[in-house]
């Protein structure tokens, strides 16, 4: 399977540096220049996309319904398991806030958010269902709309980083990560949008491929 895998539009608690995590806002200023951006580097590479996966989130879900028009593709899919992280009760809350009284706010991968979960969790559950997809539609391409959080997730997963030091990693709103699979791993990883932090920061080198088996 090849899993090209991008995030949802700008909302204006993006904008506002507000924590979000389950919570949705709406569309932020010049929100589509970002879809049209994604839009063209896959028109670019002319792929030819199977099928459409989203968080069940409506900011993901609306962003996939414009690619999915776009692609030609009847139907989005939606799911729970591509939610960004749940922050429970901090959620709306501004990150500056967050990182002064709960100072291990993306240090520790385990903490667990008052009445959310934590990283960890999050990173498990979009990571088992994106291998799940690997294993069903082998063979296939298929355009995942999600949110930063689950990305770093999965990049430092497939990627075998250590996931501590990722969870600041920029992933702008005109990321797209090319992950291509061999059953349930990952055995290379591009980027054909705008570089993540893990490129631009020398973390990787990319094409990546993956060495252990």
């Amino acid at each position: 399977m090849r899993a090209i895998v991008t995030r949802h539009y700008k909302t204006r608690y993006n904008e506002g540096d507000r924590i979000m995590g389950w919570f949705d806002s709406p569309r932020g200023r010049d929100w589509k220049s970002d879809i049209d951006f994604v839009d063209a580097r896959l028109r670019k590479r002319e792929i030819e996309f199977d099928r459409v996966y989203s968080s069940d989130l409506e900011r993901s879900r609306q962003t996939a319904l414009i690619h999915a028009r776009n692609l030609g593709i009847g139907e989005v899919d939606e799911t729970p398991e591509l939610k960004e992280i749940n922050y429970g009760k901090l959620e709306k809350m501004k990150k500056t806030w967050v990182s002064r009284f709960f100072p291990q706010h993306k240090k520790n991968p385990d903490l667990v958010y008052p009445s959310g979960e934590s990283f960890r969790q999050m990173q498990r559950r979009s990571v088992g269902f994106i291998s799940s997809l690997a294993q069903t539609y082998a063979g296939e391409t298929i355009l995942i709309v999600t949110h930063a959080g689950v990305i770093r997730g999965i990049i430092s997963h497939f990627l075998e980083l250590d996931y501590t030091a990722q969870l600041e990693q920029k992933i702008s709103f005109r990321y797209i990560g090319d992950f291509q699979f061999n059953g349930g791993r990952c055995k290379r990883y591009d980027e054909l949008g705008e570089p993540s932090g893990f490129v631009s920061g020398g973390m990787i080198e990319i094409p990546s491929c993956r060495q252990s088996e």
